[in-house]
């Protein structure tokens, strides 16, 4: 290879380097803004569409359904595609399971303002946490997160500041630098990414009983990652092998999923359906 053509290559390189580092946030959040159905258009589900303001002002929209006597409220954080009407599916899921749930578009996201970031996605989910428990009094015993891609590690970082009856995380990454790592191994991701998004560190400071679940044919966060956040989860914990593609292992044709989510809850909340039934009942807005 000449002088003339390392140089070349080099300055290639360095230029490619620049562009990750310039447009990352291009690569980590992939947001839709047309919210074209909901949950009572695609099933005939009453639901209340809110709108939440965050610690720093920005207002998130999301969606609250609720379940006659529910056993729990399901904290639902999603993945970092499309918005909330790519989720009626699981809402459907949830709520034929008897549990209410709570969804929420990050910033940036369906009718959200702003503009998507890691800390902004973690003020996000705060609010969603902060209505539940101080606006509509449920007891954080009988919240139960979930984090599903790039919702795992947002969910754990709940989970790490406040006492959910219980944490599920799938399909999730043990941080955006080990998942971009093992999709560019040529490049410095370490050095590049200032979105960490370190599912590991708040998991580890986590207390309450944890799900892992994860497709064992995931190409996009390797099984690997579950299992690695399954062995630094404290006790209780519990492993959910699915036989899937990433989110799909979730979704289709996967029925060991919902059986396995409703023992966890189960085995988290025990019976509280009583108290969540009247939380519903006297402050529900339709």
């Amino acid at each position: 290879m000449t002088w003339i053509a390392l140089a070349s290559a080099v300055g290639m390189y360095g230029l490619m380097l620049l562009t990750v580092w310039a447009f990352q946030e291009k690569l980590i959040y992939a947001p839709t803004r047309t919210v074209f159905t909901d949950p009572r258009k695609a099933y005939g589900l009453d639901f209340e569409d809110l709108e939440l303001v965050t610690q720093d002002g920005v207002r998130i929209r999301a969606w609250y359904t609720p379940a006659e006597n529910p056993r729990a409220v399901l904290l639902f954080c999603h993945g970092n595609g499309g918005n909330l009407a790519h989720r009626v599916d699981v809402i459907k899921g949830y709520r034929d399971l008897g549990l209410s749930s709570l969804l929420f578009d990050y910033r940036g996201y369906g009718r959200s303002e702003g503009k998507p970031s890691e800390q902004g996605t973690y003020l996000d989910a705060q609010a969603a946490w902060k209505f539940l428990v101080e606006e509509r009094g449920i007891d954080s015993g009988r919240i139960i997160l979930i984090g599903r891609s790039l919702g795992g590690p947002i969910a754990a970082h709940i989970a790490a500041k406040h006492q959910p009856a219980g944490l599920s995380l799938e399909a999730a990454a043990t941080s955006a630098v080990e998942a971009g790592q093992q999709m560019f191994p040529f490049l410095p991701v370490s050095l590049l990414l200032r979105h960490r998004y370190d599912t590991v560190a708040w998991l580890q400071k986590v207390t309450c009983p944890v799900m892992i679940s994860h497709g064992i044919r995931d190409r996009v966060i390797r099984f690997s990652h579950g299992k690695r956040l399954y062995e630094l989860a404290r006790e209780p914990k519990r492993f959910l092998e699915l036989h899937g593609d990433h989110l799909e292992a979730h979704l289709d044709g996967t029925p060991d999923y919902p059986e396995a989510l409703s023992r966890f809850v189960d085995d988290c909340v025990g019976n509280g359906q009583d108290q969540i039934a009247e939380d519903v009942s006297d402050r529900m807005r339709l």
